[in-house]
């Protein structure tokens, strides 16, 4: 197993260093330092951390499973952090209009999930390749084709 360096600085008293909480784990965890509603729905958490991701690796936020406990999504899906990129790193969670004991519980739960000192994201660093585009007047031919949503037959 490769093995690569992430330098990480923190930016908040509180912050966390993202670790792997068991070993084998794909994601290091995320831990908040604070959390506020930027608008009626949605939560924006800040990590409290800045990172130095190595050249040729991307940094991929996801939500930690226990999301699912509070009606929200990572408003992106998927966080895409550059190796050029120095900023603070935050997530942004929507609230999902589904909660079945009402709104005020979804905002309640999320409140409680996203708090400072919680862990409710992690991140994945990966290495990507340089992709070198060219435009083509023709595509090779496959047994898929142009065949879109559901065309591979499996329901």
């Amino acid at each position: 197993m490769n093995s690569i360096t992430l330098k990480v600085k923190k930016v908040h008293p509180n912050a966390v260093v993202p670790r792997y909480a068991k070993p084998g784990d794909a994601g290091m965890d995320l831990t908040a330092v604070s959390a506020e509603f930027i608008a009626p729905r949605k939560i924006k958490v800040d990590f409290g951390l800045q990172m130095e991701i190595p050249e040729g690796h991307v940094g991929l936020i996801f939500p930690r499973s226990s999301v699912q406990k509070t009606f929200c999504r990572l408003s992106n899906s998927v966080g895409v952090i550059d190796s050029g990129y120095r900023g603070n790193v935050m997530a942004v969670f929507d609230i999902l209009d589904v909660c079945p004991e009402g709104e005020n519980e979804a905002l309640i739960a999320a409140e409680k999930l996203y708090a400072a000192g919680m862990r409710c994201a992690q991140i994945i660093i990966m290495p990507y390749p340089q992709v070198a585009v060219v435009e083509a007047d023709e595509l090779s031919s496959t047994e898929r084709g142009a065949g879109g949503y559901g065309s591979s037959g499996i329901k």
